[in-house]
């Protein structure tokens, strides 16, 4: 048998080890080979490929960040325009089963060729942790402490200058980054998408730490925090070539919003790519391995239209029908246990 292998949308910590598994995989316990197509689906439909080896250069990938096939994103209509493209060159080069490793967008495009008759094996990836049907995705664990660690230092300068400090991550539509970062670093207050905020509800809850006699105030704010309706009028940006909304800075005008209304020094943090880069944590090394393992496993087994999931400690597949449905979103009740610490 031969595998194609490809990794779409944003780069992610643990993409090479999911790589390097399936490769690992696919040689040691079925003899078979592995192509990759390098720059996402840009290679597929340009037919830009390389053998990957079990060597030493495929052992050095476990540490490694970012892939090293390369990524991009590509519009999902060019993707279906291409199709007779795509399934010609999974012919050319023998390719009896192909797995895309990405988020939404890649998962989306991987379910619409299984219908299409290609066969697919998904594995899911994102910081972000909103792919539905796994309970976490490799690279949201490497991201976490980055957040993390970057909001234990600001305690300490905001606490010196007794300032307000808001810290911007990533996190479109889903809010666990801010949530989990700012649970694990004692944040003050969270902002993520699910939750409308008011602003004045922000002010109040600076204004009470500070009246008390508290030296600072931290806020983590994801990117895609948006006011209740009426509390404040954010900056809009459009939208991007995929239909996403570009982000103008919700941390930005919050900050001048709380300086404007109650007269506190405000600085504000944007850690931005900084979450998606570098070596990935060990958690995200062993998942992303046990993630392309099982990959391989059901592409041999003929368990096409198929993604790998983390439920509970076990690794097993849902439907990509089922896991692109909808996001995975911060529920209620855990934002509720989080503002139980805001304050």
């Amino acid at each position: 048998m031969r595998i194609g292998v490809l990794t779409g949308g944003g780069d992610c910590p643990g993409l090479n080890a999911v790589i390097r598994a399936v490769v690992r995989t696919c040689d040691v316990r079925y003899n078979s080979s592995v192509v990759g197509f390098q720059d996402g689906w840009r290679g597929l439909l340009e037919d830009r490929r390389v053998q990957l080896k079990n060597d030493d250069r495929n052992d050095r990938l476990l540490a490694k960040g970012g892939t090293m096939l390369g990524t991009a994103r590509v519009n999902p209509d060019k993707l279906r325009a291409g199709l007779d493209q795509i399934k010609q060159t999974l012919e050319d080069n023998g390719i009896d089963v192909l797995i895309p490793i990405g988020g939404e967008g890649t998962l989306t495009a991987a379910h619409w060729l299984s219908e299409e008759n290609v066969p697919v094996v998904g594995v899911p990836k994102t910081i972000d942790n909103d792919i539905d049907c796994t309970d976490v995705t490799f690279g949201h664990d490497t991201a976490l402490h980055v957040a993390t660690d970057a909001i234990d230092r600001l305690h300490s300068t905001a606490e010196s200058h007794q300032r307000v400090m808001l810290v911007e991550v990533m996190g479109r539509h889903a809010g666990w980054i801010a949530l989990n970062a700012g649970l694990a670093s004692g944040a003050h207050m969270t902002l993520i998408p699910e939750q409308p905020f008011d602003v004045e509800e922000v002010c109040r809850l600076v204004k009470q730490r500070f009246v008390r006699g508290d030296s600072h105030f931290i806020c983590v704010v994801a990117e895609g925090a948006k006011p209740a309706e009426g509390s404040m009028q954010l900056k809009q940006g459009g939208t991007d070539e995929f239909g996403h909304e570009k982000f103008t800075g919700v941390a930005h005008q919050l900050g001048v919003e709380i300086e404007k209304r109650i007269n506190k020094e405000v600085r504000v943090t944007v850690l931005g790519h900084v979450q998606r880069g570098g070596t990935p944590t060990p958690y995200d090394r062993v998942l992303a391995t046990r993630f392309g393992v099982n990959a391989a496993d059901a592409a041999h087994a003929g368990e096409y239209g198929m993604m790998v999931s983390l439920r509970g400690q076990e690794i097993g597949r849902v439907p990509l029908a089922d896991a692109v449905r909808q996001l995975k979103l911060v529920p209620q009740s855990r934002y509720d246990d989080a503002a139980e610490f805001f304050g």
